[in-house]
């Protein structure tokens, strides 16, 4: 088996571990609040305090999994939650139960282990579906949404809880003995990665997004259980079994939006993601009935998972050198966003006694969203737009419609010595040189105007006085009203071109 590969089963195996504890308290809620009679509020705050240490800690353990590598990070990770696991076992209040939620926020962090260090091992163009298959590890929390209530019916929920203590060994142990020994290491310091990238406004767009998409997905991972057994008394079993279902078919989607992102343009899928969601939302917030309320989810289960894989294909597009600390940013944003909605949506029930405002909440982040992704995917139009005209060998002068220039590229600089500065709010008479007659500019003048067009060779002046000949291309550029917006002119020396006779291959009658 191929290392990458390898790395590949082991990080995500040790994800699904980690997840699989992360969601212990909200999975075994409905049997714990029957010993401690906790209010709505408590269980709130029970079951999303994990969310808190397992976001927080998201930064500094994706830079030190940069610094140590995926191997230590794991097994040392896998020790710790040894604690809370004990802890928890032992609950008899509600403080216990938040001390060992905390800690158990570790079993979450892990996730920006795998997404830094797997993408060490394979080429770009399969970073989304690698890190969409990694996120798959999302499924421990269906395994444990499913498997925990049946074992706390036969065995009750603290001996199911100590169960965890011999998975959390297993997983120490394995990645002790193959983990990889020799990951490649990135020891830049952690303010100097924070520094080169917290200015960056795509790094916080990406922390928006991901904040919707996971954590809508962590906050109905936390939430339906107990939702479902108090709004619609369904059985703790028969919630248990539905919210794996919602797991199961967002860490399905997941890998499928990484894949889909490194096949077509990720903005595209994120366009559909937020419509989605915006919808869904609109549906959960009239608190509809138990099938139209299931239907909802599972709009939300299918677009949160599109979305969670997506956002990973865009975050070593734009951050390759700085993955570790960008990931544990991006990461932890959504795992935020996983521990508000319970808390908001248990306020606001308790003000108004139902759940809209909470549920229209995610609508309306959703809608704001698709408005940035359709923004973001014009300005990335826009700039390949630009960075095809700053890297062209010919140089480039656009003006507007009535010849002033609006910009000119590094070529045109280095043609005729003037800079974007010097000639911008000008016309291109600054560049005559004498050398033509009226006649020529107003002939020049009528075939853009009754061609749209207008070519040929050209003598001009450089900056520091040198007349030099160039061949010319000016192009009008129409609105779909068939109004000319700007002049494109294109231009170069045919001295400079491999065939010296090339610009008598251009206009033979020059």
């Amino acid at each position: 088996m191929k290392l990458g590969t390898r790395q590949l089963f082991i990080q995500t195996s040790s994800l699904v571990a980690g997840f699989m504890v992360w969601v212990i308290i909200s999975s075994l809620m409905p049997f714990i609040n029957e010993e401690m009679h906790l209010t709505s509020t408590e269980i709130a705050w029970a079951t999303a305090v994990p969310v808190i240490l397992g976001s927080l800690l998201r930064v500094p353990i994706g830079y030190w999994t940069n610094k140590y590598g995926a191997r230590k990070l794991f097994s040392t990770s896998f020790f710790i939650l040894l604690i809370p696991i004990v802890i928890i076992s032992y609950s008899n209040n509600l403080f216990m139960l938040i001390i060992g939620g905390l800690l158990l926020g570790i079993g979450g962090a892990i996730f920006s282990i795998g997404v830094t260090s797997l993408p060490k091992y394979f080429g770009k163009t399969k970073h989304g579906l690698i890190n969409g298959f990694y996120g798959a590890g999302n499924i421990g929390t269906a395994i444990t949404s499913f498997l925990a209530p049946f074992l706390a019916n036969t065995f009750g929920w603290r001996n199911t809880v100590k169960l965890y203590l011999i998975l959390m060994l297993l997983f120490a142990i394995l990645n002790i003995l193959f983990g990889d020994k020799h990951e490649r290491k990135i020891s830049n310091s952690l303010s100097t990665q924070i520094k080169g990238v917290y200015k960056n406004p795509k790094l916080w767009v990406l922390s928006l997004f991901y904040f919707i998409t996971f954590g809508s997905f962590v906050a109905f991972t936390i939430y339906l259980p107990s939702f479902l057994v108090t709004q619609f008394e369904l059985d703790k079993l028969d919630a248990g079994i539905r919210t794996a279902g919602f797991i199961a078919l967002a860490t399905f989607f997941r890998p499928v939006g990484g894949w889909l992102g490194d096949k077509i343009n990720p903005y595209l899928i994120l366009m559909g993601v937020f419509f989605s969601l915006t919808f869904a939302g609109f549906l959960l917030s009239f608190t509809p009935s138990l099938p139209i309320y299931s239907f909802g989810c599972l709009l939300v289960a299918l677009f949160a998972g599109l979305g969670n894989g997506a956002i990973f294909k865009l975050v070593p597009l734009y951050f390759s050198k700085e993955a570790g600390i960008v990931n544990g940013i991006v990461s932890a944003m959504g795992g935020l966003g996983g521990f508000f909605p319970p808390v908001i949506l248990t306020i606001f029930f308790n003000w108004t006694g139902h759940y809209a405002i909470g549920f229209m909440s995610l609508s309306e982040f959703s809608l704001a969203s698709l408005v940035i992704v359709i923004w973001l995917l014009y300005q990335d139009k826009l700039e390949l737009s630009q960075k095809i005209v700053n890297h062209a060998i010919d140089g480039i002068c656009i003006t507007d419609a009535n010849g002033i220039i609006q910009n000119v590229n590094p070529a045109f600089s280095k043609i005729t010595g003037y800079r974007l500065e010097e000639v911008i709010g000008k016309t291109p008479s600054v560049l005559q040189s004498g050398e033509h007659d009226n006649d020529y500019y107003r002939t020049m003048w009528e075939d853009l105007l009754s061609k749209g067009y207008w070519e040929g060779f050209i003598w001009n002046k450089r900056k520091n006085n040198e007349v030099y000949k160039e061949w010319l291309t000016i192009t009008a550029i129409k609105d779909d009203a068939g109004e000319v917006k700007n002049y494109v002119g294109m231009f170069y020396e045919p001295k400079d071109r491999s065939n010296e006779n090339d610009e008598y291959t251009r206009n033979p009658q020059a």
